[in-house]
């Protein structure tokens, strides 16, 4: 019994408040503090037309899987490119003075510029559609990823290299001897966050026009005046960008055993 519970507890203790603002959400409509949000049923059954259809058979019934592959194809493609960018920049800027001096400023310059405000100009460069979709998560996936390999980089232990040295590893061969084992669990954290920041950008640019995305669900709701097509977009969203997190953090636990700091 005591082994059940020992292996039932993440579990039990993770639905403990997802269940009370499910109580709480049932409680405020059933009494109707308020007529626009639907009841939890409600919800379920049109997340269930969503995915199967069979019971509303508007526009949007048996669409969930087309919509949610729409989005992961322009989250993951976002998230792919903005770290083939931020890596390499961020082991320059960390690893170089130089490169630190020169890039830094400029990106520090510009990080403070929130992604809703590249929108109009997303749109004038990329046009209406998926490619401006594309970009915005891209651009919003970068700079966790950038900084936290900075921070990575530039954390290194200095006795780390001295002890490299004695051992005769010295000159390029400490960058990947050394630097990027060292710097590997602050990467993958940036990798984490760069992720969960494309799931939260990709409704900002599903707003640019494309056709098909959980955004441009939302956003039809919103227009229609659709709330349970909203909060069926939302719970998507949540689910998919965990499931997603969790594969990172699977993955960096796999390949970072040997690191007693990283554990997901």
């Amino acid at each position: 019994m005591t082994a059940a519970w020992r292996r039932l507890k993440p579990t039990a203790l993770a639905l403990i408040v997802p269940l009370l603002l499910l109580a709480f959400w049932q409680m405020a409509t059933a009494n109707q503090w308020t007529r626009l949000i639907p009841t939890p049923y409600q919800v379920a059954e049109y997340m269930v037309d969503f995915a199967w259809g069979g019971i509303y058979d508007d526009a949007y019934s048996a669409t969930l899987l087309t919509h949610l592959l729409a989005s992961m194809s322009r989250v993951y493609g976002g998230f792919a490119l903005a770290a083939m960018f931020a890596l390499p920049i961020g082991l320059l800027i960390g690893r170089i003075p130089a490169a630190r001096m020169v890039l830094d400023p400029f990106l520090q310059l510009m990080r403070p510029i929130p992604v809703t405000a590249w929108l109009p100009l997303s749109m004038i460069l990329f046009g209406l559609g998926a490619k401006s979709a594309f970009a915005l998560v891209c651009l919003g996936a970068f700079y966790p990823i950038l900084l936290n390999t900075v921070f990575g980089v530039r954390s290194v232990d200095p006795k780390l290299f001295e002890a490299a040295s004695m051992l005769g590893c010295k000159g390029n061969a400490q960058f990947f001897k050394v630097v990027l084992p060292a710097a590997t669990p602050s990467i993958f954290t940036g990798l984490r966050l760069g992720l969960g920041l494309a799931w939260f950008v990709i409704v900002v640019g599903e707003m640019t026009g494309v056709p098909q995305g959980l955004g441009a669900v939302i956003m039809d709701g919103r227009t229609l005046s659709r709330t349970e097509l909203v909060i069926c977009g939302m719970i998507v969203i949540g689910v998919a960008g965990y499931i997603s997190d969790r594969i990172v953090v699977a993955t960096g636990n796999r390949l970072l055993r040997w690191s007693l700091t990283h554990h997901g």
